[in-house]
């Protein structure tokens, strides 16, 4: 049920066939948390410079903006803070 309700709380902004492309940008000095879902279970880690291509991007109930990334090079795919990415358009 705890699930459930946290999956319905993520709105999705963002769906389909554009991708755009961002570096990780994250001010703490520590490599960026990639997690299973938005503010989830930690499944890596991405350091600063890296590219990346975010295929979605969702805003949590507190209204907080994560994407969903899939790293250019080594890494996982999956969700990031989304303030700790620069994009370009």
């Amino acid at each position: 049920m705890k699930r459930l309700l946290l999956a319905c709380c993520f709105a999705t902004i963002a769906t389909g066939a554009w991708a755009q492309y961002c570096t990780v940008t994250d001010p703490t000095g520590t490599p960026l948390n990639v997690r299973a879902s938005p503010n989830g279970p930690i499944v890596g880690a991405l350091y600063n410079g890296t590219t990346v291509q975010m295929l979605r991007s969702a805003v949590d109930a507190n209204g907080r903006p994560w994407a969903y990334v899939a790293p250019q090079g080594p890494g996982r795919n999956g969700w990031v803070f989304g303030a700790y990415l620069t994009c370009g358009r």
